[in-house]
């Protein structure tokens, strides 16, 4: 830490009026406009030889061989993240307060520096597609300090990202109000949250340096990607025109991260070539995909057809294995698996039995085909299916099949089960019928 110290002309401190003059201006001298409340009283400043002195590894700096005086300090560099000592004026020498009957010609001063740390968290472990909620905490310590002269918290979104809005609270729940306490500025050309509090509001954080500012910004992500935001804190006037980095300047919160990617699938025959005409929807849960229920809109759709080639890539899905910022692993809370339904089949074969599920992570978002999904053929001819429905019995088209049946029937007791077994007795009693009628029609031949 740097430190000036310019002693103020005009004030002799070998007389009394000297330390009545020193003592008035002390009433009117102001930490926040320190230089223009001395100069402003009729009085100057001049740089004490020596100045400005550096502080050691220990803290320690020192200035000897002053005139007796009236002296202004102000520190003019400071660590990223703290939070200067104001201003203020000492005078060599001091009456020493231990017997308050002798002079101290060696003064010691203790300005202290205010640490600003501040946190950023995102929450999106609720949010499973684009334009889901996906909301930023930022918290900011308050500085220590009698007078704060400026305090802002800045956060410039991810173009990802599509603002919504912001709240602001203090941790401790001490009201505060937008418009009078602080005020909310939204820069749509760069994407920028920028809160910033009033004078007013500043007393309100002079009053509770033992909380924290918190600032929540609800977005909704616009597209895919490993999405880096961070946010500053600004606690002080000086720092406002400081760049983030330089000594003085602004501290930048630890980056957080959401993740967002893709998955291709592709539909292939159980020989492994490719398959159009299938169509599939995705849900959050294994019962939402038995069901049909909560089925995920992406792109304005939840039905998604595959291309000529038997793919279709789903895009717009959070990692399984990231929320809230960190990793997370099968059993964790916000891990997020996804199922695959099949709702339409190419023609000529059979739809799955039954969803299918899938992980989003970086490598399924790379290019190339992450699932391949095998249709099997139908396992009843459609020739025969329409032979049978029209006309009651089996034409040559069902001796095709070779006998098999479908590997996906419906649970017996079902419907479905339940007409298909009717089915059967009246195609075997027409049978019987027909062989019954043929014998009968034989048999006066014979007896001719």
């Amino acid at each position: 830490m740097t430190f000036s110290i310019q002693k103020v002309g005009g004030i002799d401190l070998t007389t009394n009026q000297g330390w009545q003059d020193a003592s008035a201006l002390s009433g009117v001298f102001n930490p926040a406009n320190a230089s223009g409340s001395i100069t402003g009283a009729g009085y100057t400043l001049t740089a004490a030889s020596g100045s400005p002195v550096t502080t050691n590894a220990s803290g320690d700096a020192s200035l000897a061989g002053l005139p007796l005086g009236l002296y202004l300090v102000t520190e003019t560099a400071y660590p990223t993240g703290t939070t200067p000592s104001a201003p203020f004026l000492v005078s060599v020498p001091l009456t020493n307060p231990a017997d308050q009957s002798t002079w101290l010609y060696d003064v010691n001063v203790y300005p202290k520096n205010s640490i600003d740390n501040v946190s950023k968290t995102v929450e999106d472990a609720n949010a499973v597609k684009l334009g889901d909620p996906v909301t930023w905490t930022i918290k900011g310590d308050i500085p220590n300090v009698k007078t704060i002269d400026g305090y802002k918290i800045v956060d410039q979104l991810d173009p990802k990202l599509d603002y919504v809005g912001t709240t602001v609270t203090l941790a401790d729940g001490t009201a505060i109000t937008q418009g009078t306490d602080y005020d909310v500025v939204f820069d749509s050309a760069t994407n920028t949250v920028t809160v910033q509090f009033t004078a007013a509001g500043r007393l309100v954080l002079a009053a509770h340096p033992a909380t924290q500012v918190v600032v929540k910004i609800d977005t909704k992500v616009n597209a895919v990607g490993e999405i880096v935001n961070t946010a500053l804190l600004y606690p002080n006037a000086a720092s406002f025109n400081v760049q983030p980095g330089n000594p003085g300047g602004p501290p930048v919160t630890p980056p957080v991260i959401t993740k967002w990617g893709s998955m291709t699938v592709q539909k292939v025959d159980e020989n492994g070539a490719a398959l159009s005409g299938a169509q599939f929807s995705v849900y959050p849960t294994e019962a939402d995909a038995k069901a049909g229920t909560n089925a995920i809109t992406l792109g304005g759709q939840t039905v998604f057809a595959v291309d000529a080639n038997g793919q279709v890539t789903i895009s717009g899905l959070r990692y399984s294995d990231w929320a809230n910022g960190v990793a997370v692993a099968p059993g964790d809370a916000g891990y997020q698996t996804y199922w695959l339904a099949e709702v339409k089949a190419p023609t000529g074969y059979e739809l799955l039995a039954q969803p299918v599920e899938f992980t989003i992570t970086a490598e399924s978002s790379k290019p190339g085909v992450d699932l391949r999904i095998t249709n099997l053929p139908n396992q009843v001819s459609p020739g025969c299916a329409e032979a049978v429905r029209s006309s009651g019995t089996p034409t040559s088209d069902c001796n095709d099949n070779g006998g098999g049946h479908s590997p996906f029937l419906p649970q017996t007791g079902g419907p479905a089960f339940l007409a298909l077994v009717a089915g059967l007795v009246l195609v075997a009693g027409g049978a019987l019928f027909v062989t019954a009628a043929r014998r009968r029609g034989d048999a006066p031949s014979s007896l001719r």
